[in-house]
């Protein structure tokens, strides 16, 4: 394992020196989540033109449970007026989140961006090296319009790896009884096991991580995450609720056997929430039985069963199930399109 003074600097000293004079950087505190989340509607406005930040999960990752997992670092001008952030997800062995967001109204944005993408990549190597690891991914995500993002990712030694859809499909009271036709027979959707006190039977969880981490064995930047770190890690989501895991399953040879699983999730202000499909996966041996149309139907059900307006996903837009079509056949719509980038790094051996 590498030692200390093998690995970057993340506290941010070694960028400040990069920094014009009287800026400064430093982690964030419980009162910046007010201006992160206003640096973060800035540049969704430039880069889509739209916005729309849940302040209760970045409260979360800034300064809550989900900070455990993530290095940050905010840059702020003399007044103290916050022109620009970077943090980094540890978040799975080999793979490191980043994200780098300049204010769009800062001249010269360019030197600033690399600085904090150097600054990042350090942060994640310090990550991967208390994990034993010799090298470590870095994505970093990009709208698909941002062409100052993308340029920067560029610039960074970062490539190109994939598209993908931001999707949302509105729910009415209508779709309380789930969509029309949508569960084949055969097809057995029910929510995970509970035990007295509420909390889910570990039995289920454990199913609902194996069929994901199958289901996806095939798909693109596929990795094993280990079962704690995948509940730990979506237990951090203040959206979270253990009542939106499904499970699925058909007869295969006369045998019941698990098929399929969704997770679910709250997203959206508390006057108008709506639900998020966090994770949809159906085993390869259960493929084109309507698994996924049930499971869709239960979400969509149960979404207007609590009065939300909407059930938004993500998809990859080169999915090799043909995932996309399959949602815009049942209703959902492309609102936006986003990038993943990536870039190998090496971890300094001891």
């Amino acid at each position: 394992m590498s030692t200390s003074a093998d690995l970057p600097d993340v506290t941010g000293a070694t960028l400040a020196a990069q920094l014009p004079p009287g800026w400064t950087a430093r982690p964030p505190l419980p009162a910046d989540v007010a201006a992160v989340a206003d640096l973060l509607r800035a540049h969704q406005l430039a880069a889509r033109g739209a916005a729309s930040v849940d302040t209760r999960t970045l409260t979360a990752e800034l300064v809550g449970e989900g900070s455990w997992t993530r290095t940050h670092l905010l840059v702020l001008d003399p007044a103290g007026a916050l022109r620009a952030r970077a943090s980094v997800h540890d978040r799975a062995a080999g793979r490191a989140v980043v994200a780098v967001t300049v204010h769009p109204d800062v001249e010269g944005a360019g030197p600033l961006a690399a600085a904090l993408l150097t600054w990042a990549e350090g942060a994640a190597v310090v990550a991967a090296s208390h994990r034993g690891l010799a090298e470590t991914q870095l994505d970093a995500g990009a709208y698909a319009d941002d062409e100052h993002q993308r340029r920067w990712l560029a610039g960074a030694g970062y490539r190109h790896a994939r598209t993908w859809l931001q999707m949302s499909r509105p729910v009415t009271a209508a779709d309380a009884e789930g969509l029309p036709g949508a569960v084949r027979p055969g097809v057995r959707v029910r929510a995970v096991g509970k035990h007295e006190d509420g909390m889910p039977v570990a039995d289920d969880l454990r199913t609902v991580h194996r069929i994901l981490e199958e289901s996806f064995e095939d798909h693109f930047n596929s990795y094993r995450e280990s079962f704690p770190e995948f509940v730990q890690r979506l237990r951090q989501d203040p959206g979270h609720r253990w009542d939106h895991w499904w499970i699925a399953s058909v007869e295969i040879d006369g045998e019941e056997v698990p098929a399929g699983a969704l997770v679910g999730s709250v997203t959206g202000p508390d006057d108008a929430p709506g639900s998020y499909v966090d994770y949809i996966g159906v085993h390869r041996r259960a493929r084109g039985r309507g698994v996924a149309k049930a499971l869709l139907s239960t979400v969509v059900a149960d979404a207007a069963s609590r009065g939300r307006s909407r059930v938004g996903l993500e998809v990859d837009a080169d999915s090799p199930t043909g995932a996309d079509g399959l949602y815009a056949s049942l209703g959902w719509v492309t609102a936006y399109r986003t990038e993943s980038w990536h870039r190998d790094v090496p971890v300094p051996p001891a």
